[in-house]
Order: C-alpha cells, then sequence, then structure tokens
C-alpha cells in the first residue's frame, strides 16, 4: 500500500519562508508526498518552486539570487511625487513606493514561461484582490505572474493586474491560508506559519508601514490557527519553526540556518503525523 500524502501551506513570511524547503526535505527522506501546495506571499515563491518538481538544493540557490534586499532597493521618486501632489501629478492605484522592475526580472528568471500546468503537484497561490479585499486562489496561467501578484507587499510594490483583477499581497486576507486547502478536499493538512517581527526602531515611513502590516500579520495568523484548531482538529498540523535567530526580511545569508530549523520543526512532528497518515488509510 502506497503511502497517504499531505497537503502543504506555506504562509507569508518572507525569506523566513525558506523553512519549507526544509519540510520538503525532510518528507522527501521520509517518503512522504506531497500531494497539493498552497502559498502565500514569500510562501508562494517555494510553494511554486516545490509543485514544478525542483529540488531542495535548487530552491535554496534560486532563493540566494531571487529575494535579496535590491529588490526594494530603487525608490520610485515619481510615486512619492504623486503621493504629495495628487492632483497635479496624478495619483493612481497602481501605486508603489519601490520600483519592481528588478524583482519581476528576477522572477522570470526563476520561473520563465511555466504556467500551471507544467506544475508535477497541483498548485494553489493566494493574492487579495485590491478592489474588493477578496481572497482570490490563481490556480492557472503563468506562474510568475501570479507569484508577483502575491507579493505586492502594499506601500512598496505596485499592485499586479492578473486575469483582469488588481491585486495586491495573499497576507492582506489570510497569511495562512489553510482553508484554500480544505476546500480543495485534502484531509491532512500540514500549515507552516511565520509571525512577523516587529521593527527594532521607526525611523522612516516605509519602517512604520512595515510595523503596521507586522500587527495585522501576526493577528490574522493566531486567529486563522485559532479557527482552523478548533474547525479541523487533528486534520491541520500546524508547523512553525522557532528560530534561534532574529530573521530580518532579506536574510537570504541565513538560508541553511532556515532550512535547517524547517526541517527539525517537520521532524519534530513526525510521529503524529504517521499516526495521523495511518488513520487515514485505515
Amino acid at each position: 500500500m502506497s503511502t497517504p500524502g499531505v497537503a502543504l501551506v506555506i504562509g507569508s513570511g518572507g525569506v523566513k519562508c525558506a523553512a519549507a524547503i526544509g519540510l520538503q526535505r525532510c518528507l522527501h527522506h521520509e517518503g512522504i508526498p506531497i500531494e497539493r501546495v498552497v502559498g502565500c506571499s514569500g510562501g508562494a515563491i517555494y510553494a511554486a518552486s516545490i509543485a514544478l518538481g525542483l529540488d531542495a538544493q535548487s530552491t535554496a540557490d534560486m532563493t540566494s539570487r531571487l529575494w535579496t534586499r535590491e529588490v526594494t532597493a530603487q525608490p520610485d521618486r515619481m510615486a512619492m511625487l504623486r503621493m504629495v501632489f495628487p492632483r497635479l501629478l496624478g495619483f493612481s492605484e497602481r501605486f508603489g513606493l519601490k520600483k519592481d522592475a528588478l524583482v519581476w526580472e528576477r522572477l522570470q528568471q526563476a520561473f520563465g514561461d511555466r504556467t500551471f500546468a507544467d506544475c508535477a503537484i497541483p498548485l494553489h497561490i493566494a493574492a487579495t484582490d485590491f478592489r474588493t479585499g477578496e481572497q482570490v486562489i490563481i490556480s492557472e496561467g503563468r506562474i510568475a505572474d501570479a507569484v508577483r501578484a502575491s507579493i505586492a507587499i502594499p506601500f512598496a510594490f505596485p499592485p499586479w493586474e492578473v486575469n483582469g483583477r488588481l491585486l495586491v499581497d495573499g497576507f492582506l486576507s489570510d497569511p495562512l491560508p489553510v482553508g484554500v486547502a480544505v476546500r480543495e478536499g485534502s484531509h491532512v493538512i500540514l500549515a507552516m506559519g511565520f509571525e512577523s517581527p516587529n521593527q527594532e526602531r521607526i525611523t522612516s515611513g516605509g519602517r512604520f508601514a512595515f510595523q503596521l502590516s507586522s500587527i495585522m500579520t501576526n493577528n490574522l495568523l493566531r486567529a486563522s490557527f485559532a479557527f482552523h484548531g478548533l474547525a479541523h482538529h487533528g486534520e491541520v498540523i500546524a508547523i512553525i519553526p522557532q528560530f534561534s535567530q532574529r530573521i530580518r526580511l532579506f536574510d537570504t545569508a541565513k538560508v541553511p540556518l532556515l532550512i535547517e530549523e524547517g526541517e527539525a520543526a517537520m521532524r519534530a512532528e513526525l510521529p503524529y503525523l504517521r499516526r495521523l497518515l495511518a488513520s487515514t488509510a485505515a
């Protein structure tokens, strides 16, 4: 009898989401297949790489090239002027304080023209409709477009249009979209979530915005865990890596540490996961 598989949900968390590489490595070593992947915000990058069949090392290498401080290093000065003089220069909903050409270029390098149809594992990427606030689940089209929409950090990157809808970061509607896996009929779900760090010092408008985002994300994350813990009981296993060091948004040099601690967090839950899979298969 083949080993039952699991659905993997990777929440928002910037470079912390690289811990999912360690989780993937652990499951592969244990012979437990991943049958569905859901990604949100930074987690969308890793969900896509897993769904496409990239191994742990290839995904780690991609992270080091893709998610670096340079992607938010170029301010969009015209956007700043439009914010100060909206009537004079014209302000639009496609607003972002940072130029997004580099992050888009790197996403294209990472995923090219590959689509959801190229995935070896069913993939779902969560974003948020800017105009309505509704969660939007992308499961078709170009993967680079879906990931770009899901990582459209408010105030930093402009919203991104997919299928006629203007989308922003997935964390705004749900930083850990377990409900997507539930609706798709998954029986055993691994939910890897991350709390956003608070800013040590508020020295700029950007840091102020990130602090507000952290407050909102962390409260939404706790509410999501509480709801799914009550509604689905043992079918949802929370994987919460305990990082031994402070991890900032672009700490790609710490990816090896993130992978190790993600694997350790998964190994701690393996006995319970195996019992759950055995009861599901019975």
